[in-house]
């Protein structure tokens, strides 16, 4: 989970190994995205998810295709 402004040349450097949290894991697959229209706005929603440490939420986020927090 991250934020970027190209989300083409991130998941590049994730899929070569260039990112050290993601080396061992790889072939990777995107499986959800959202954009949104500041990369502040993006990295808030990001912090917001991640402090929530749940990987029920992230599945769930996935499902539905929405992200659904209530500071949004």
């Amino acid at each position: 989970m991250g934020s970027t402004k190209d989300i083409e040349r991130r998941f590049s450097e994730h899929q070569a190994g260039k990112t050290k949290a993601t080396r061992n894991i790889r072939p990777l697959k995107l499986v959800f995205k959202q954009e949104y229209g500041s990369l502040i706005q993006a990295k808030r929603v990001e912090r917001a998810i991640k402090k929530l440490k749940s990987k029920s939420v992230i599945k769930l986020i996935i499902s539905d295709g929405i992200i659904k927090l209530k500071r949004e």
